[in-house]
Parts: C-alpha cells; sequence; structure tokens
C-alpha cells in the first residue's frame, strides 16, 4: 500500500478476520473471478468442475457463510460485531465485485429463513450452516421483466404490481408468472426469497413475501445471463407454472401490514451492501493504477514521476477515501439502528459504484493501451463497475425512491 492504513483502532480479532479474508480473496476469489471472466459461453461458469464451486466451497469451509444465522442454528451472528462484517464485504469487493454478489446472495432465504418461527424454516438455516460443500445456494427473487426499478418506486398503485402472482387455493398459493433474468444466482440456486403479487389492487403493497425450494414442480429456469460485466456472477431467468407454495412458506403477506416497512429495511440492507462492495472494487482498481504507475517507464521515468498522472492519483485516492469513509460510517450506523437509514445506505451506493466506474476509468487512461488488455485486470474491474451502476436498482430511480425519507 502506498499509504498508512488508517483502521488504526481494530482489534487483534478483527485483523486476524480481515487478513483471512484477504488473503482468500487474493488467493481464491481474485484467480477464479479472472478464469470465469474469460469464459465464452456463461454456461461454462455453472458448469461442473468449475472455478465457481471452488470458491463457494472455500468460503464455507472457512465458515463465511455462518456470519447472517444465530448461533442456536449453528451459525456466528452474535459473534460478528458490525466491523468485521464491513472488513468482510469490502475485502470480498476488492478480491472479485461479482463473487461477492453471488455469495451475498446465496445466504440470503437461509438468514430470513432463521428468522420466522417455523420449525421446517429454522431447519433450513440449520442445514445452510452446516453446509460447506455448497450444495445449497439461494438467491434474492424479486425482479420481473416488466418490473425493476419500481419495487421501489410503486406504491399503492395497481398499475403497477408484481407480474407473478399467486392465489391462495385452501392450505396453497398457486403461482404463476416470471422472474428476469437479472436475478443473481437465478440459474443456480436451490432456494429463494421470492416476491409475489398476492393483492394486485393494492400495488407493489399487495405483495409476499415467501422463502421457497426451487425444485417445485412447475419451477423452471432460463438459460445463464450472457453480459459484459460481472460474468462471474451467474444471473437468469426463472419461471413458476401453477406451483403450488404451501401458506406456511409464506412468510409475509400483505395483510399483515408489513411490507410498507419492509421496503425501508430491503433498500437499506441491499443497497448498505452494495456500497460496501463498490468502495472496495475502487480501491482495487486504485491500486491497480498506482503500482502500474510506479512500475511503467514513459520519457526514461516511471509514469508516477509526471505531473499530469500524480493529480490523476490524487484525485483518484480522494475519491477511494471518500467512499469508504460514507460507506463505513453507514454501516456502522445501520448495524445497530432501527430502522435503518434507507437515504444513506442508497447514498453510499450511488456514491461507491460512480466512484468505482470513475476510478477505473481514470486507471484505464493511466494504463494506456495496456489498460485496454484483457492481460492486465483494470478492464475487467471497469466492466464490473459499469454494471453496479444498475444492479440492484438504477442509480437515478434509487436516489428518487429515498426522496421521501429525507
Amino acid at each position: 500500500m502506498a499509504y498508512r492504513d488508517l483502521d488504526f483502532n481494530l482489534t487483534d480479532e478483527q485483523k486476524a478476520l480481515r487478513d483471512t479474508i484477504r488473503k482468500f480473496g487474493a488467493e481464491v476469489m481474485r484467480p477464479a473471478g479472472e478464469k470465469l471472466d474469460k469464459l465464452a459461453d456463461p454456461k461454462d461458469v455453472i458448469a461442473k468442475g468449475s472455478a465457481l464451486w471452488d470458491v463457494f466451497k472455500t468460503y464455507r469451509e472457512l465458515g463465511f457463510h455462518r456470519r447472517g444465522i444465530p448461533k442456536a442454528l449453528g451459525g456466528m451472528l452474535e459473534d460478528m460485531d458490525p466491523m468485521s462484517n464491513l472488513l468482510i464485504g469490502e475485502e470480498m469487493g476488492y478480491a472479485d465485485a461479482g463473487l461477492a454478489i453471488s455469495m451475498g446472495a446465496c445466504g440470503m432465504p437461509f438468514a430470513y429463513a432463521a428468522l420466522f418461527p417455523n420449525p421446517k424454516l429454522q431447519e433450513l438455516a440449520r442445514a445452510y450452516a452446516e453446509d460447506t460443500k455448497g450444495e445449497l445456494v439461494g438467491c434474492w427473487a424479486i425482479t420481473e421483466p416488466d418490473h425493476g426499478g419500481d419495487w421501489s418506486l410503486g406504491g399503492e398503485d395497481p398499475k403497477c404490481g408484481p407480474s407473478v402472482r399467486g392465489v391462495l387455493k385452501g392450505d396453497e398459493y398457486i403461482v404463476n408468472g416470471q422472474k428476469a433474468a437479472w436475478v443473481s444466482n437465478g440459474t443456480i440456486a436451490t432456494h429463494a426469497v421470492f416476491h409475489v403479487g398476492l393483492q394486485p389492487e393494492k400495488g407493489m403493497m399487495g405483495q409476499g413475501l415467501a422463502i421457497i425450494p426451487l425444485d417445485l414442480p412447475g419451477i423452471t429456469k432460463g438459460k445463464p445471463l450472457d453480459k459484459i460485466g460481472q460474468r462471474p456472477l451467474n444471473q437468469g431467468e426463472i419461471f413458476f407454472e401453477d406451483v403450488k407454495i404451501h401458506k406456511d412458506y409464506m412468510v409475509i403477506t400483505p395483510d399483515m401490514g408489513m411490507m410498507e416497512g419492509m421496503g425501508e429495511y430491503i433498500l437499506a440492507g441491499a443497497n448498505g451492501g452494495m456500497g460496501v462492495t463498490f468502495a472496495g472494487l475502487a480501491k482495487a482498481a486504485y491500486d491497480e493504477a498506482f503500482k502500474y504507475a510506479n512500475e511503467r517507464v514513459q520519457g526514461a521515468v516511471p509514469i508516477i514521476q509526471h505531473q499530469n498522472i500524480q493529480l490523476k492519483i490524487f484525485k483518484m485516492f480522494t475519491l477511494v477515501e471518500a467512499a469508504r469513509a460514507a460507506t463505513r460510517r453507514m454501516a456502522m450506523y445501520n448495524a445497530v439502528n432501527q430502522p435503518p437509514s434507507a437515504t444513506h445506505a442508497v447514498a453510499c451506493k450511488c456514491f461507491s459504484t460512480e466512484t468505482a466506474f470513475q476510478v477505473a476509468s481514470e486507471a484505464i487512461q493511466i494504463f494506456g493501451g495496456n489498460g485496454l488488455s484483457r492481460e492486465y485486470p483494470i478492464e475487467k474491474m471497469f466492466r464490473d463497475a459499469r454494471a453496479a451502476m444498475i444492479e440492484d436498482g438504477v442509480n437515478e430511480t434509487l436516489a428518487l425512491s429515498v426522496i421521501q425519507y429525507l
């Protein structure tokens, strides 16, 4: 590093944790991400024997997947302080943002399952905590072909509600519809946190939330999405045709009056995580540029000695440190306060992703022609950062969604 680490108050345990996840990132995540990124067919990313499964397995063996599960169910939730969680998220974003998102989505259904006093769901959470082979994979099945950003803007407008619908018949909901190709882990997931319209007349406020296995009769999956950025992150469609979901798995219904409040929690959780992840990516892009500027010789001296490069480096440094500081302040606050601040989370998501993109773009300029080559990691970071300004909500739409909370 070119500058002193400002985490002067980390405990010995937190430093050890950071070093462990940093080693995992450098030795497992980054190399696997670069290898997976270069595969021409996204089907090869998820094929048996792919490096993707090595990442999943090693992550599980280290036990990091258990941090969202309570100790009573075999997890380590109570032992994971907010700073430790933040360090893990930032280091994983530094290593490979797409894989970081994949592993984050992996745990969502199981962490949610642990929240509800349903014996089957509690056992599902326990099974995930015990899984060291990467056999249980989760996803967040929310986005639809005609509903993306308006999940946060739709409100009670009946013209703007979920297209995937469920109708209660006896003890089961009969579900029909399609989730979009942007569902992270969509084609490899075994379980989902599933958003479904139950009362269409209430728009987005008429949705329910279920935790379901994805091997139910009537569920099929599309092909893996081919995209320019975050290629190691599997994404794909999920189709529902007369799928029967027992009402016990519908953990939130419109009649509970929880969806309006849930919106703020969902915005804070998803965007807070994205902010931390891409502050990590921004730092990675900066580090690559700084290292290259000290190695590349032009005009008989390393280019770091040219003033125009020095000015670029300093501006990049300033942006990265601002993004890291903002996301850390937000993450630490939201970890211990209820309700969390959705406004700060969205602001950090927008700022971190835009910072990552700007820093990666400037890094390519410093690399010159080499920055366009797949031999160097910076062009991948640039593509990964570009995807993030749309991912989990287009930045402009997200900004409009939290104006009400200012």
